[in-house]
């Protein structure tokens, strides 16, 4: 990463694909289509024309959307340069499914490892995501418009994600996508070194390229030297500006298919206290962290947080200094591993105890040095869920339930190791998240064996006694059915591309 520069220009929301701004809640139907590049020249022309939709603010929120990104693999079937490539992560280069390593790290094991997938496993792998959104009836008249002329040609469909609109919730039954952190499109902040205090405005450069992050640095992304196609698309990198910035306003985007069993999930906390309906929700809602209805567990904070949309403060505005032993929201619970909730330094009793931890005195304990600080590991999560509603009384009811359930969860983050593979492997998958034992995340956990715990499928809830109530053979919920890491260009890079291909293809002729 390289150090911040002095100069502060203006967001270009006119340059950035607009899933990174906006989640079009509002366009209740969607579809995610998977594609291979079938003639380069056919994909770039395609391109040029692609009605793609901007981060710009309208007068009159859209009826239609479309968004595009591209595997690794992807960008080598455009024609992107070899030496331009390599300027990306080793995480977006390899893949998610790219080592085995890997895939045990993000808990992809067992009934979830890649081999198992209808896409992204070995020889499945997409060149690219076109991502589809419209108003309720009008999605495939919607697709129809997007495709044009040279979409056969171009592109050959490998798989279609269809998505379902369940009202704002997940289909375990809860509110979905009410946290969120806030991008720095002012670009006012400036991280400090040690934050004392939980934030939720994040640096830009947390979710685009070519911006500074947390650590007041640039991500590293492709740069490249002028020449007469970049030089006419693409602006100066603001860390070296002798260089233009192919990543600038690009970010990366991953997609992950998440079967969830909602029978099992509902099945299994009902047998837990004995088919008591109160009991039952309550439970689940210790597992989750948060009420079915959204709401959240904890009592709202005596002090506002930075960055908190003020539509969400009843439901957001909180942390976990004020249940400091799990006793309201358990460690594990699933929005607790996702969010900690915490600054640089643990929670104390005002400036004083901060003051005094920094110089290395008056440490609270252990637990409350485990987590790593929440700000450099935020995602913006932009997922749709599928299968049609099964509310928790049908699904402890007798008789089958043939049809499937899950998320396409949708992550939007600059930096893939340190974002979304971090949170995945340290905070949901890790049985030694703040001082645990023998736990995985309740909702997401695969239940595998681990180096040094062969018990993953617990889950305590800690009581005022002191004694905790633990439960044992949890059992897997969620199963991983495909996944890809893929590069979510600016307008400025896709015009960039489309110039790239079809000179190649020219030349080729």
């Amino acid at each position: 990463m390289t150090e911040t520069s002095a100069s502060v220009a203006a967001v270009d929301f006119s340059d950035i694909q607009g899933i990174v701004r906006f989640g079009y809640g509002q366009l209740k139907d969607a579809i995610f289509l998977l594609l291979k590049i079938r003639d380069a020249g056919a994909a770039c022309s395609w391109l040029k024309n692609a009605p793609i939709t901007t981060a710009e603010k309208l007068s009159h929120a859209p009826t239609t959307a479309l968004q595009v990104a591209f595997t690794r693999e992807g960008l080598q079937a455009l024609g992107l340069a070899e030496d331009v490539l390599q300027g990306f992560s080793p995480e977006f280069l390899s893949g998610m499914a790219g080592h085995e390593s890997r895939s045990r790290r993000l808990g992809d094991i067992g009934a979830s490892a890649p081999q198992s997938w209808r896409w992204g496993g070995p020889g499945k792998v997409p060149h690219m995501a076109v991502l589809v959104y419209a108003q309720r009836g009008s999605l495939d008249e919607w697709v129809q418009t997007i495709q044009g002329p040279a979409w056969t040609a171009a592109f050959e469909v490998l798989d279609c994600l269809p998505t379902s609109d369940l009202g704002g919730a997940e289909p375990f039954g809860f509110q979905d996508g009410i946290s969120q952190p806030t991008p720095d499109w002012g670009r006012v902040r400036t991280p400090a070194v040690d934050e004392l205090e939980y934030g939720n405005l994040v640096s830009l450069g947390e979710f685009l390229l070519g911006y500074p992050n947390e650590y007041g640095k640039y991500t590293e992304r492709p740069l490249i030297a002028a020449n007469a196609h970049a030089s006419s698309v693409l602006s100066p990198a603001e860390d070296q500006r002798d260089k233009l910035d192919f990543g600038r306003n690009g970010t990366f985007v991953v997609l992950r298919q998440l079967q969830q069993d909602v029978r099992g999930f509902w099945r299994f906390v009902d047998k837990q206290v004995a088919s008591d309906p109160r009991a039952r929700e309550t439970l689940a809602e210790s597992m989750v962290g948060r009420k079915m209805n959204g709401d959240a567990i904890l009592p709202p904070g005596t002090q506002s947080i930075v960055g908190i949309d003020p539509k969400t403060v009843a439901q957001n505005e909180f942390t976990y200094d004020t249940d400091s032993d799990g006793v309201r929201c358990p460690f594990g619970a699933h929005i607790r591993r996702a969010n900690p909730r915490n600054p640089d330094l643990p929670s104390s009793n005002g400036w004083l105890d901060k003051m005094l931890h920094t110089l290395g005195f008056n440490n609270p304990g252990y637990r409350d040095d485990v987590i790593a600080s929440t700000r450099f590991h935020r995602i913006l999560r932009r997922g749709r869920e599928y299968g049609p509603a099964l509310s928790p009384a049908d699904a402890v009811a007798d008789g089958p339930d043939t049809a499937e359930h899950g998320i396409h969860f949708v992550a939007v983050v600059a930096n893939i190791l340190r974002q979304f593979e971090f949170v995945q492997n340290s905070w949901m998958m890790s049985t030694k998240f703040d001082a645990m034992t023998e736990e995985s995340d309740p909702l997401l956990g695969n239940r595998e064996a681990v180096a040094g715990c062969p018990f993953t499928n617990t889950f305590s809830i800690p009581q005022e006694t002191g004694v905790r109530t633990r439960i044992v053979d949890v059992p897997q919920f969620v199963t991983v059915r495909g996944g890809a890491y893929f590069f979510l260009p600016s307008m400025s890079a896709l015009r960039y591309l489309a110039l790239v291909g079809a000179t190649k293809v020219s030349e080729g002729s």
